[in-house]
């Protein structure tokens, strides 16, 4: 493919080296389940991601399915290009809220949402996302354009019929005033889900879907957990954000699809459900949002 996947530092938080061997894979699950959300254009220092190889080893895991997400402009451009290629992908494309400041100070972000639109008209591109709202990397000066960029991708999403992925990190209350006053799409995704189990019993009467990821192992993440529990087992999706949020006990080293069982082994744990029976209601769900692939 022309364009080249990006690298993301090889150092963990605390300035440690990072562990970059790829996990081994997980028992299969007893039906298959979509990666709701992951980045094949971001790779772990230099590796070299194989995405062919990637996407088969999920089949065998039982994940046959990923949709991919690009939300910056050559991020975007590349999903496109992924979409057309892998018939195992579907894509979706945004300009994630970090983006949108910079822009916005650069005099390009009207730009940028242009080009956006045009490639959400592929036919292989079911969502516009991810976009929202990001207060813990971007200050208050950013606000106003987060919120701006964030207004008019709920628009193009309904413009398109196409679902809306929402990236939501310090910013609850203003997402979901945001979402109230310009009218959610119908298909609306809150992507590795942040809240608290009462805005999830929001999210859930609303009619919107929740994605969890790996996060939700670790052991710091019991509010998170809390609100899977109180989410609608109907409105569940699970991801892996890959590279990010590898589930334990692997945290740290490099995500990806085929490590999907783990978290819906975590998530079938912390709700009491039958294994099989979540993943039937992760499959209908998922295909309720995207449609077939």
């Amino acid at each position: 493919m022309s364009a080249a996947p990006r690298a993301r530092s090889t150092e963990a938080e605390d300035g440690r080296r990072r562990d970059l061997r790829r996990p081994p894979a997980p028992e299969p699950l007893p039906l298959p389940v979509v990666d709701n959300h992951t980045h094949l254009d971001i790779v772990d220092g230099d590796d070299l991601v194989d995405v062919e190889e990637l996407l088969a080893r999920a089949a065998e895991t039982g994940v046959p399915h990923a949709v991919q997400i690009g939300c910056d402009l050559p991020a975007a451009r590349w999903t496109v290009q992924a979409v057309e290629r892998y018939p195992a992908l579907l894509g979706g494309v945004a300009l994630h809220p970090n983006e949108a400041p910079v822009l916005a100070a650069a005099g390009e972000l009207d730009a940028a949402l242009e080009e956006i639109a045009e490639l959400a008209r592929h036919p292989r591109v079911r969502v516009v996302g991810e976009t929202g709202l990001d207060y813990y990397r971007t200050g208050p000066e950013g606000v106003a354009a987060q919120q701006e960029s964030f207004r008019r991708h709920i628009r193009l999403a309904k413009e398109l019929g196409l679902a809306l992925q929402i990236h939501d990190r310090d910013a609850h209350d203003d997402v979901l005033r945001i979402l109230a006053e310009e009218g959610a799409p119908e298909r609306t995704v809150f992507h590795c889900f942040s809240g608290d189990a009462e805005m999830a019993r929001v999210c859930g009467d609303a009619g919107y879907y929740l994605s969890f990821a790996g996060n939700i192992t670790f052991k710091n993440a019991e509010p998170l957990r809390e609100a899977l529990r109180a989410a609608p087992q109907d409105r569940l999706l699970v991801e892996t954000d890959a590279p990010f949020l590898t589930p334990a006990p692997h945290r740290g080293r490099p995500n990806a699809s085929y490590l999907v069982p783990v978290t819906v082994r975590a998530m079938a744990e912390v709700t009491g459900a039958d294994l099989e029976e979540l993943c039937a209601a992760l499959g209908r769900a998922t295909e309720e949002v995207y449609g077939t692939w």
